[in-house]
């Protein structure tokens, strides 16, 4: 495994919809492991693979030491709303209240070519969001509702 540059808010590959998979070969599964890596060095909860440089639909989020691999990621049921704080590995150090869905539905497929649904609610839910946001080129400070500046810390992890 490798870990890979996090490209920074600025960067253009940041801003793009993002290509979805049209084959789940062994460069996908080790893109996978490799923005593990990267995620976890960098005490992330989630990555999308355009924060790594490539504009494909793919994430890998972390949450209560519970890790997904979501290849084409879809949500299809959004319920409720409710306001947090967010981080981002593309804007270290910033922060900003962003409103959310509470429960969420995902669709995806698994590197083991499994087709999934999920329902998710708090954290993961509010991951998932934040990641697939990601693949259509929307950064969390794109539409927070404030920006500060702040440091990581265990109740304010970076996605």
């Amino acid at each position: 495994m490798a870990l890979l540059e996090i490209k920074k808010a600025g960067d253009p590959v940041l801003k793009q919809h993002c290509e979805e998979i049209k084959k789940i070969d062994k460069r996908i599964k080790k893109l996978i492991d490799d923005m593990a890596e990267t995620m976890y060095a960098s005490e992330g909860v989630g990555i999308a693979a355009p924060q790594v440089g490539i504009p494909i639909r793919l994430v890998v989020i972390d949450v209560e030491k519970k890790r997904y691999d979501m290849i084409n990621p879809v949500i299809t049921y959004r319920e409720g709303s409710v306001v947090d704080s967010e981080g981002c590995l593309s804007c270290p150090n910033l922060f900003g209240d962003v409103e959310r869905a509470e429960k969420v539905r995902v669709k995806f497929t698994t590197k083991y070519h499994k087709e999934k649904e999920l329902e998710a609610e708090g954290l993961l839910a509010r991951c998932i969001q934040h990641e697939l946001d990601h693949l259509e080129g929307r950064l969390f400070i794109d539409i927070a509702k404030n920006i500060t500046k702040g440091k990581v810390n265990r109740d304010n992890p970076e996605t």
